[in-house]
């Protein structure tokens, strides 16, 4: 375990080294900032959407529905940056043979860069969740939220809410990261392993809104994507943030799985 925590904090720091692990994290923290400008900005709202129309009696309820549009395309496509391109980068880079020939145990690597791409994942839900709440309660206040179920929750009831929150919405997320991980590990094209996790997130999201796929919609990885709605009702809906914990992590083991596989059969000598 030594091992892994030192190859853990090496990974970290070179995602601290690059610059797209900036463009995530600046992206997901301006969102909410931009979102709160606009609605200041017009009298309208985002009305059919959860939370929506309660968005201006608290900036507590920003970040809920800053989810809901992150969830399409935003959050994925700073997911796959990293994940796409963690072990692809070290191909293009050259690194992979001399990493992968030191005394390091493959999988103590492995271990390593996926424990740093789902510490990304999380950071940036958070982040957003952070500034969100920051701005929303300069502009309407720290006030009770309303919940799905139209009655009221204390300021620090809902906090909490939204915390468990971003915690489920991170696990659909860490599926798409796991995609990812195993583009990345497969192909070593960083370029290929990011637009084929995006569009492994996009398709996931169109299958649960064509008709016909009623049937299977719930075990679909998209779907996990409202699963913090449960939090949201009086008393607490379990059964959605049930099944994405199941859900998701099938999404989330069965490629990892095939990842590290591939992993530890690389084939280094033309490294």
């Amino acid at each position: 375990m030594t091992a892994v925590a030192r190859i853990y904090r090496w990974e970290l720091a070179k995602l601290l080294a690059q610059k797209r692990t900036y463009l995530g994290l600046g992206a997901a923290a301006i969102v909410p900032v931009i979102f709160v400008v606009v609605l200041l900005l017009q009298t309208g709202g985002p009305n059919d959407v959860p939370l929506g129309r309660y968005i201006r009696d608290t900036g507590l309820a920003v970040p809920f529905v800053v989810l809901f549009f992150m969830s399409i395309w935003g959050f994925p496509l700073i997911t796959a940056l990293v994940a796409g391109d963690i072990v692809a980068a070290e191909h293009h880079n050259g690194t992979l043979k001399t990493i992968l020939t030191r005394s390091r145990e493959r999988g103590e690597v492995f271990a390593g860069k996926v424990l740093a791409a789902a510490t990304y994942t999380m950071i940036i839900v958070f982040a957003m969740g952070l500034v969100g709440v920051v701005a929303g309660s300069i502009a309407w206040g720290f006030h009770p939220l309303t919940s799905l179920s139209g009655t009221k929750v204390s300021a620090g009831h809902g906090l909490a809410l939204l915390l468990a929150s971003l915690a489920i919405y991170t696990l659909p997320l860490a599926g798409i990261a796991a995609f990812g991980l195993l583009l990345s590990t497969v192909t070593q094209n960083s370029a290929a392993s990011v637009v084929g996790a995006l569009m492994w997130a996009l398709l996931m999201q169109l299958l649960g809104v064509l008709p016909g796929t009623e049937s299977f919609r719930p075990y679909l990885l998209g779907t996990q994507f409202e699963a913090w709605h449960g939090f949201l009702r009086v008393p607490a809906d379990w059964a959605p943030v049930v099944r994405a914990v199941w859900v998701c992590a099938l999404y989330i083991l069965l490629p990892l799985s095939a990842a590290y596989l591939v992993f530890l059969r690389r084939d280094v000598a033309g490294e």
